[in-house]
Order: structure tokens, then sequence, then C-alpha cells
């Protein structure tokens, strides 16, 4: 690997950390069309590599959300029971897809990431909390509140498994619409599981050959830096507007993605 491919794969990392840090917008939302359109990373190592790098930059923020109070492990355990069979089977899924087609998995993932870019920062924009329909955290100790919890898991794990999208963005949104819990500890609750869930995911596409771990190296070496960079220029930067046209970006970047795939597809 050269300077210039190392250098490069650290940039993606950074930005993302800054994207991350001041919009607080899912990293592998984020950085999977980056390895994609700009590295020319293929789709299936892609997808690999973003659920390793997930796992270790959110261990930092998990870890910070702990120590202040923000977890509830009751909320996390309810995702994990859904998150954890949904990750197994996506990824079996994926491994299935790409022993039926081999190389055209690219393609399907391809497909399907951009279906999610232009998805997810729509709902994302368009989200509202319910009004005056706010739980308690002791909701969660209700059958019904647990079941639909774990619900979201399932659906969440899947998309991760087969995409490595969805360990923080989907979960969290879900969350907010339909049950709306204290905004910290949902952030807190979703980092943690995330961590867990994006670990399991890492370690089953690790397990397939998916994963490039120079690649790994070089993002979080970048993405480190980032974040803290990120975090920092939310004083000084209007974060709601940025993030507003961050969205509108990942939606367009879904539509040209879709938009070639189909068109080559034919």
């Amino acid at each position: 690997m050269d300077l210039g491919t190392i250098a490069a794969r650290v940039a993606v990392g950074l930005v993302v950390g800054i994207l991350v840090g001041l919009t607080g917008l899912g990293g592998g939302m984020l950085l999977l069309p980056l390895l994609i359109s700009v590295l020319g990373v293929p789709p299936i190592l892609a997808v690999g590599s973003d659920a390793v790098i997930n796992c270790i930059t959110k261990i930092g923020a998990g870890a910070l959300h702990w120590r202040r109070g923000n977890v509830s492990w009751r909320l996390a355990l309810s995702l994990a029971y859904g998150s954890i069979p949904g990750a197994i089977l996506g990824v079996t899924l994926l491994a299935r897809i790409r022993a039926a087609y081999g190389s055209g998995v690219n393609d399907f993932l391809r497909v399907v990431i951009a279906i999610l870019l232009i998805v997810i920062p729509i709902a994302y924009y368009i989200k509202k909390r319910p009004a005056d329909l706010t739980p308690s955290l002791e909701a969660i100790h209700q059958p019904i509140y647990r079941l639909g919890v774990t619900v979201i898991g399932f659906f969440a794990g899947i998309l991760v498994g087969v995409t490595s999208i969805g360990s923080g963005s989907v979960i969290l949104m879900l969350l907010l619409v339909f049950y709306g819990f204290a905004p910290n500890v949902m952030v807190g609750t979703d980092i943690i599981h995330a961590v867990f869930l994006a670990g399991l995911t890492g370690a089953l596409q690790f397990g397939l050959g998916n994963v490039d771990l120079s690649l790994v190296a070089c993002v979080i070496l970048g993405s480190i830096p980032g974040g803290l960079l990120g975090a920092y220029l939310t004083k000084h930067l209007p974060a709601r507007r940025f993030r507003q046209v961050l969205c509108t970006v990942l939606v367009a970047v879904g539509s040209r993605m879709l938009w070639v795939s189909l068109s080559h597809a034919h």
C-alpha cells in the first residue's frame, strides 16, 4: 500500500470524524459511501470494514455515557434480544448472496446502500417526537414496550448485518419516533448497544474475509482526531443547519448511486 492510498484513507477518516462530531449523524451512513465512491473499496469489503470501524470508534463515547449514567441496560438488553439474531441473519443472508452470485453481491449492496442513503436522511430530517406521549424508562418493564424495542433491534440488526448501516442512526431514529425516552438515555444506550452489535457483526464479517484491517487502521487514525475537532467546531458552526445540508447531500449521493447501479443493471 503506497503513501497516497494511506493518506487518502486517513483523510476520509478525518472527514467522517469531523462530520460525526459536528452533526451526530451515524458514522456508518457517512463512511460507507466515501469508502465505495471515493476510495473505490468493493462494497463487500467496505461493509465488513465499516462494522469494525463503527465498533472501535464508539467504545470511547460509550464509556463516557456509561460513566455519566446515560445507559439503560434493560433497554440495551431488549434491543440486543432482537439485534443479535437479526445481525446473524443479515450476515448469513449476505454470505448466501455472495455464494450464489459471486462478485454480483457488490451490485446488490450498492442498490441496498443507495436506498438507505435516500430513506434514512429523509426520515431523520422529518422525524418528530410524539407530543405528550413520552414514557418514562419504567415503561420498558412492560412486555409490550420490550417487544416493540426488540422488534426495532431485530430490524436494525438485519440492516447492520447486510450493510453495516443502522447500529446508531436507524435504532436511535426509531426509538425517538415510537418511544421518545429521555434523549440523553436514548443516545447513551444506543451507543453502548451499537458497540456490541457492530462488534458482533464485525467479527462475523472478519470470519468471512470481508474486513480489510489496513483500511480499518487508516480510517480510525483519521476519525479519532476528526471526531474531537468536530465536537469542538459545534461551538462555532450551526450544527442543525449543517445537519440539514448533510442530509441533502446524502440523499443526492444515494440517488446517484441508485441511478448508476440500476443503469448498469440494464
